[in-house]
């Protein structure tokens, strides 16, 4: 099933189910009023959303209304806990060799209390601190017990969603250098994704574009490691991860085929870090400039039928002037 969270003027918004092809919704008024309650009752009320869902991909759910992933928060708009673990070793390696930037390899631990919806603006106060987006993926977990082996950890599963996490590359005397984390409009369980979900990994193309212009179109599976199961399993030697925990990859990153010395030259990008290490390489220097006022990206994830799975995220960068605070 697919599910998002629409803007009602309260925090947590209201429950949706979405159809597979993303035209349609149903309020899930009656089950569930916001994702948190689904995902710490979760053997209940999601046999209950999967026959909704079922009903609306039929065309047979009376109520049903045109899908608006503008209306959309993000499908969890507060969490108990948002970490990152860097899962694509050629990101690392890129950014660290050829950009002189030594990334934490171990987990990051982000502000978890007002993700940002698909379409909300991103805040740029200062040009000048270098703002960045990292484009990946994420998992949003049920409860997982202490010391879980990665086969548990993996059970653990419940929804899986698309991030950009907006960075200062030179934020860190600003203090926390993440400054917001967006998500897709809709996150989608496991079994949406047929034979493309494979031990831990998502077999598709992130495809990334900044001012319409591509920027990546990498394969998020076969390059990352940890997968998820060995991913959950190490968090949860530290703690107990309890439902409703965000747990991202960072960005994703391929390996090309082109090489220079040890480096090796991706196909493209999920972050402007990784061009600009890329040119670093190729021509001696950075030309790409990291995100200005004005600047448009977009992400998104299409399935092997060519349709949307997760729709796209799609912000806009913007101006202390021109921020406005979207509804709650």
């Amino acid at each position: 099933m697919k599910l998002a969270t629409y803007r009602d003027g309260s925090r947590d918004g209201q429950l949706v189910v979405v159809s597979r092809d993303l035209s349609t919704a149903h309020y899930a008024t009656g089950i569930a009023n916001h994702l948190q309650q689904v995902l710490d009752d979760w053997n209940f009320l999601s046999p209950l959303l999967h026959d909704l869902t079922q009903t609306l991909n039929h065309g047979k759910a009376r109520h049903a209304f045109p899908f608006d992933p503008s209306m959309c928060l993000a499908p969890l708009p507060r969490a108990h806990l948002w970490a990152q673990v860097p899962a694509y070793p050629n990101h690392q390696a890129l950014t660290s060799e050829a950009a002189g930037v030594r990334e934490p390899l171990q987990l990051r631990w982000g502000p978890s209390d007002d993700f940002r919806g698909a379409h909300d603006p991103l805040l740029c106060a200062d040009e000048a601190w270098d703002m960045d987006i990292e484009a990946g993926w994420a998992v949003v977990t049920g409860d997982i017990a202490r010391a879980a082996s990665p086969e548990q950890a993996l059970e653990g599963v419940r929804l899986l969603m698309l991030s950009a996490d907006a960075v200062l590359r030179q934020g860190a005397a600003h203090g926390q250098p993440c400054l917001a984390s967006t998500f897709s409009p809709v996150a989608v369980t496991p079994d949406e994704l047929g034979d493309a979900w494979t031990a831990g990994r998502l077999h598709l193309a992130l495809q990334c574009t900044l001012n319409g212009r591509r920027l990546g179109l990498c394969d998020a599976g076969p390059e990352m490691s940890p997968a998820w199961g060995q991913i959950l399993s190490a968090l949860a030697q530290l703690r107990r991860v309890r439902a409703g925990a965000v747990v991202g990859t960072g960005p994703v990153s391929n390996a090309g085929v082109g090489s220079k010395g040890s480096m090796v030259w991706p196909k493209g990008c999920s972050t402007l870090l990784e061009k600009r290490a890329i040119e670093v390489q190729q021509a001696g220097a950075a030309v790409t400039p990291y995100l200005k006022q004005g600047d448009t990206f977009r992400i998104e994830m299409k399935g092997r039928d060519g349709l949307s799975i997760f729709g796209a995220i799609e912000s806009t960068i913007v101006s202390a002037t021109e921020a406005a605070s979207p509804a709650p």
